[in-house]
């Protein structure tokens, strides 16, 4: 039904049947006026949780079935990815931090970058992809899109563990002294600012991919090119201060994110206050996300 929220309720008394009431308040489902988007309806997320779980375990699952290497595929990714960018970028153009070696270097900001990119494609085709699903049974629509956020955070963790067990191959073999310090404190820091800018922005364009499918073609093309505008390949310290490409590059929020993730995993110099700027503009991103979301979710039967 368009405009209503349906809730069922727990805890129905026994011997009534559906949609029907025994006492004040017994109903088994509610069927109530549209609630504004800031309600987010926690409790019943949290209701859901055993729906959450097996989402996280399907999209974790259903990846590398089939697969000859499977879960090894999680560190093979980032590990060619940085070790191609480590010879282009590194040795052949000069753009990596001298001292450090290559593949940290690029492993430190692809990881991330995998993340916040994996997050925004998959949860922009939210609501295309489980549409069967969702137009037949009732749960919060939030459910995938959280799903997607743990489940591609799980990936995320594990190479993370495997950036840290290399770093320490190259000291345990006196190649690198890698020596990460306080810095690394503000790790658990930058990985909320990343979280929060990729569930923002995936879902104000899974709200949009409602209407305009061409958007599930166009966000992974953009998200390829919006790499080539963060330091991921090069460190901000490269671009000359003052210079068009140097407002550009530090106008992504996901600059300072990446710039400060190269600063806690391998201690390189960062100006820390710039992560207000990621914290507002992922605060933003994240609200107005989740409000173009709930917009769409009303509607969303009718126009899939």
């Amino acid at each position: 039904m368009m405009g209503t929220d349906r809730h069922r309720e727990e805890g129905t008394p026994g011997g009534s049947g559906p949609g029907t009431q025994d006492g004040p308040g017994g109903w088994d489902v509610v069927i109530a006026p549209a609630t504004p988007w800031w309600r987010l309806h926690l409790g019943e997320i949290w209701r859901y949780r055993d729906l959450l779980k097996e989402l996280v375990a399907r999209d974790l699952t259903a990846i590398y079935k089939q697969t000859i290497l499977g879960p090894i595929w999680v560190v093979i990714q980032p590990l060619i990815t940085s070790l191609m960018f480590a010879l282009v970028f590194g040795i052949l153009a000069r753009m990596s931090e001298p001292g450090i070696p290559g593949l940290l270097f690029y492993m430190s900001a692809v990881v991330p970058w995998a993340y916040f990119s994996g997050v925004i494609s998959k949860t922009s085709a939210t609501l295309i992809a489980n549409a069967p699903l969702m137009t037949k049974v009732y749960f919060p629509r939030l459910i995938p899109p959280l799903s997607t956020m743990f489940s591609t955070g799980f990936t995320f963790l594990v190479q993370l563990a495997f950036f840290f067990i290399a770093a320490l191959v190259y000291r345990l073999s006196g190649s690198y002294a890698w020596a990460p310090g306080g810095a690394l404190l503000m790790l658990p820091v930058l990985v909320v600012l990343q979280m929060m800018l990729a569930l923002g922005t995936g879902l104000l364009v899974a709200a949009l991919t409602t209407k305009y499918k061409d958007l599930n073609f166009l966000v992974q093309y953009v998200v390829q090119m919006l790499m080539y505008m963060s330091p991921v390949i090069f460190p901000l310290s490269r671009v000359e201060k003052g210079s068009t490409l140097y407002y550009i590059v530090a106008a992504n929020p996901m600059t300072p994110v990446l710039e400060g993730f190269r600063g806690a995993l391998l201690g390189t110099s960062v100006d820390w206050s710039t992560l207000l700027y990621s914290l507002l503009f992922s605060a933003c991103a994240l609200l107005l996300g989740l409000a173009s979301f709930q917009r769409a979710q009303r509607s969303y039967a009718d126009v899939v």
